[in-house]
């Protein structure tokens, strides 16, 4: 009868497994939503305005399209002179890329969002841009 009523019966493996899979599963979930909220959601939107000096594809396994564009400089009201600054940028698709490039040495704006951080492989800045215009 001391057989049967064992209490160092051990758990069978499926339980243990089970639990294992909930936990990965959960905590794929949890890097899935802080991966959103740092590298997805955007932080800020906004336009930058002046005339696009570079725009390149860098990267020796993952291809990210940057540029750089002069926001600072000569301005048209009366002559007077701006500190030049660089605003450097990525591009995330292709077709935004071509457009950049057609327009590269013109007055253009950029319609960007901010991220809080990114990973290397979607660009060298925070900025990403989605949309450009020539600037009359």
């Amino acid at each position: 009868m001391s057989d049967v009523v064992s209490g160092n019966a051990a758990p069978p493996k499926k339980s243990k497994l089970k639990k294992f899979l909930v936990i990965f599963l959960l905590a794929l979930i949890a890097a899935c939503v802080i991966y959103y909220f740092i590298c997805g959601m955007a932080y800020s939107r906004g336009t930058r305005s002046g005339i696009l000096t570079k725009v390149s594809e860098k990267g020796y396994v993952f291809k990210t399209y940057e540029g750089e564009m002069n926001v600072g400089g000569f301005s048209d009201l009366g002559g007077t002179i701006m500190p030049a600054s660089i605003f450097k940028f990525s591009v995330t698709d292709k077709a935004t890329y071509d457009l950049l490039e057609k327009a590269q040495g013109h007055k253009v704006v950029l319609h960007y969002r901010q991220v809080m951080k990114n990973f290397f492989w979607q660009g060298e800045t925070d900025y990403f841009i989605y949309d450009v215009s020539e600037f009359h």
